[in-house]
């Protein structure tokens, strides 16, 4: 853990945990919501041209806190697993697979206390000392860590195929329907592209589609115009149903089978 990270970790053990057990009060979402973002920051990995931040995380919580979420407990995981995804796109991290977040009762945490383990699906390397190991050094093919007896795991299991297709308005306001294979594609103006787009403002091949463990992820191919999901700029982002992705004047917009007629 980082020297700033470990130094914030001191000071909420010894104010937060304590002010719980004295006023009885009861975790909230955002709390975990916030842990989670510092562990995705504390983790994250800075290249060149992209900062890469984890995608896995296990949050582990009393059994009584957990207890507390009550009715809401069966959908906080996919809740959290939002956010973080909108937090790396707010920050414009790259994640290489829709985030995941497991909540677990682990009766050796202490009450109001929130522990959270992250780390990376796919083997992305960090150096230490000179030498590329895995993250955590966890190997990317293993889940995580066996849990103690008697807890309860919930976890949002990552889709096995994108479901989706695109739908693309173009700039003279023409809208057709993009068939996205599993092999995904590419695009910009080219025609050695997938999909050829006849806007001046794209680049000649202006970005990428790809297929990773069952989510697509769209890269910017250096563009001279760039790219943006949403309204934000990016150079790597997982897209999800409903994603807008603007490349030049054209548009792309991520959708079920069978939304277009």
């Amino acid at each position: 853990m980082p020297p700033l990270s470990a130094v914030e970790r001191f000071f909420e053990r010894l104010f937060e945990r304590p002010s719980a057990r004295v006023f009885r009060v009861r975790l909230q979402p955002v709390q975990l919501q916030r842990r989670i973002e510092r562990a995705m920051e504390g983790e994250r990995l800075t290249t060149s041209d992209r900062t890469l931040v984890p995608n896995r995380f296990v949050v582990r919580l009393n059994p009584d806190d957990l207890e507390g979420f009550g009715d809401m407990t069966g959908t906080l995981a996919s809740e959290l697993a939002d956010a973080a995804l909108a937090f790396a796109r707010a920050h414009r991290y790259t994640v290489v697979d829709r985030p995941q977040v497991g909540l677990v009762a682990d009766p050796r945490v202490e009450r109001a206390d929130i522990r959270v383990e992250a780390r990376f699906a796919d083997p992305i390397g960090g150096r230490v000392g000179g030498a590329i190991v895995p993250p955590n050094g966890i190997p990317a093919d293993r889940e995580a860590p066996d849990l103690a007896t008697h807890t309860r795991v919930f976890e949002v299991a990552a889709p096995t195929a994108p479901q989706a297709r695109l739908r693309l308005t173009e700039p003279h306001g023409a809208i057709r329907a993009v068939l996205l294979g599993p092999m995904g594609l590419t695009l910009g103006r080219a025609t050695d592209n997938d999909l050829v787009l006849a806007d001046a403002r794209v680049s000649r091949h202006h970005g990428r589609i790809t297929v990773r463990r069952g989510t697509l992820v769209y890269s910017d191919l250096g563009s001279t115009n760039g790219s943006r999901v949403n309204g934000v700029t990016v150079t790597e982002v997982v897209l999800g149903i409903g994603d807008r992705l603007d490349v030049g004047d054209s548009l792309l917009v991520v959708e079920v089978p069978g939304a277009i007629d």
